[in-house]
C-alpha cells in the first residue's frame, strides 16, 4: 500500500532488521500532548499489518497541530516471536507544525537497537 495515498495523515511501516522482515502484529498507539495539562492523550490504537503497515493511525479531520508521540510495543512483538529484546517499547515524539503535510514514521528494528527518520 502506497502511504501517499491513504485518508491518513500519520502512517507507519515496522520492519524487522534482525531477521530481514516486516514487523507485523505489532501493537501501537498514537498520542497527542495536551499542552495546558501537560498529559498525554490517547488518540488510537492499531496494530501493523503483514507488511509491517499501519496506515490508518489519524484521518485529516483529527489532524491538529501540536505535539504527537506514536508508541511501539517492541516488548510484546519479540516474546511474541519467543526472544527477549533490551527495548519494551520504543516512542517517537515528533511535532506537527503544518497541517497539509503527511507524516509517515518507518521504525527499524532489531533486538537491541532501532532506528527511525521521516519518511515520504
Amino acid at each position: 500500500m502506497d502511504p501517499s495515498k491513504d485518508n491518513s495523515s500519520i502512517t507507519t511501516h515496522v520492519l524487522n532488521t534482525a531477521d530481514g522482515v516486516p514487523a507485523s502484529r505489532m501493537a501501537l498507539s498514537l498520542h497527542r500532548l495536551n499542552t495546558h495539562m501537560m498529559i498525554w492523550n490517547l488518540l488510537t490504537v492499531g496494530t501493523t499489518d503483514e507488511e509491517g503497515r499501519c496506515a490508518e493511525l489519524i484521518g485529516s479531520e483529527a489532524f491538529s497541530l501540536g505535539m504527537y508521540k506514536l508508541r511501539f510495543e517492541t516488548g510484546q512483538y519479540w516474546e511474541n516471536l519467543g526472544q527477549t529484546c533490551f527495548y519494551p517499547y520504543v516512542e517517537l515524539v515528533f511535532t506537527i507544525t503544518n497541517l497539509d503535510q503527511h507524516i509517515h514514521l518507518p521504525l527499524l528494528l532489531s533486538r537491541f537497537s532501532y532506528s527511525t527518520y521521516r519518511g515520504r
